[in-house]
């Protein structure tokens, strides 16, 4: 059999900084098809995608994930370097093992093994692998989709093989992720002396009533499958080097992490409201980077968990927590939850994850395939 950890640290030493692929993806191109899938490359602008499917009926369900990591930083930090895989004891360290190449290689053995031991399993395995998720995700995830859709590949449930667990292997399964809506603010004045300040207009003081009146607003107090909205001030800037002037202008930034109480656009009404009843005198720049989703429990999040569950003994939770991922595309096609990799580390310096975790996940990967054709 295919063995998972093997090609993990093979993935780990492309380095896929996105939107390269240097050659991750020609690996899986390559592994797939010696085990039967047809294959296609799938660029768009300067964006590599792959897409690979078995089966050409029954029930189709889709496993997706990337190929691209985030930069390594300064690659002096890392004990054994960012691309090159290390195992020390029970660990596996290298840029990607957890987020997410640990995470693509499971899910591919497991497809290749489960093939090879029903060969007649009668219905559709196919694989959306991306280069773009890490980037802006503009030619990558989304264009795949469409592509799917144009060539009649839309699967009936999908499974995102992203870093999920926050302690072990078990915890969590995601079957929704909040919306992200950015703000830029911008509050003008009147520059001047601060000895005068009657031939002036400080911008700072209307600024900081403004991000206090952001910052203690309760939009909610979260539902069944979401916590409460929140926002964060990420910057704040004058561009102001003399302790004497009164600045011309005040810039900050903000996020905010919402449920699906709001949409992005009644949430930016409500943040404009909020500010007019400070002041109206300022520019507000709004930009919404996903709206939330929520796969509702069924058979099929069901199906994951107690996939889950027989493998780990564990029985995970349902949350939506964490970040954006891909899965905000797929849900627009098929039912979506996600299941992968403990992400304590992911994005960091000397980025990691147990080896014992990688082998659990690619069995939990395979059975969920066993249970969903085979109701076994």
């Amino acid at each position: 059999m295919t063995d998972a950890l093997e090609i993990a640290q093979k993935l780990i030493r492309c380095p896929s900084v996105t939107p390269e692929d240097a050659g991750a993806q020609v690996l899986l191109d390559n592994l797939l098809k010696d085990a039967g899938f047809t294959t296609q490359h799938l660029p768009f602008e300067n964006v590599p995608n792959l897409f690979a499917k078995v089966g050409t009926g029954g029930k189709h369900l889709c496993f997706a994930g990337h190929t691209d990591v985030v930069p390594p930083g300064p690659e002096d930090l890392w004990t054994y370097g960012p691309f090159i895989p290390h195992i020390e004891g029970d660990i596996l360290y290298g840029r990607g093992a957890s987020d997410m190449k640990s995470n693509v290689a499971a899910f591919v053995v497991a497809g290749i093994n489960f093939v090879k031991k029903h060969p007649d399993f009668g219905g559709s395995i196919s694989y959306l692998i991306t280069g773009d998720e890490e980037g802006p995700a503009d030619f990558g995830t989304v264009k795949v989709l469409e592509w799917m859709k144009d060539h009649n590949h839309v699967p009936d449930v999908a499974l995102v093989g992203e870093p999920t667990n926050p302690e072990s292997l078990g915890d969590e399964v995601k079957i929704g992720r909040r919306g992200s809506l950015s703000g830029k603010l911008t509050v003008k004045g009147i520059q001047g002396h601060v000895g005068y300040p009657h031939l002036a207009d400080n911008p700072v003081p209307r600024m900081v009533k403004m991000l206090d009146a952001l910052n203690e607003y309760v939009f909610d107090d979260g539902n069944e499958f979401f916590a409460a909205t929140n926002l964060e001030v990420t910057s704040v800037n004058v561009d102001n080097k003399a302790d004497n002037v009164i600045p011309a202008e005040i810039q900050a930034r903000f996020n905010i992490r919402f449920n699906s109480e709001w949409t992005g656009e009644t949430l930016g009404t409500r943040v404009k409201n909020i500010l007019n009843g400070v002041s109206e005198d300022y520019k507000l720049e709004l930009t919404c980077g996903a709206e939330s989703f929520l796969t509702q429990p069924g058979e099929w999040t069901e199906l994951v968990r107690s996939a889950v569950s027989e493998i780990t003994g564990r029985t995970p939770e349902y949350t939506t927590n964490g970040g954006t991922s891909d899965a905000r595309f797929i849900k627009d096609y098929c039912p979506v939850v996600e299941f992968g990799l403990i992400n304590k580390t992911v994005h960091q310096i000397n980025e990691n994850t147990r080896v014992s975790d990688i082998v659990m996940l690619t069995d939990i990967y395979e059975r969920v395939l066993e249970k969903y054709f085979l109701n076994a």
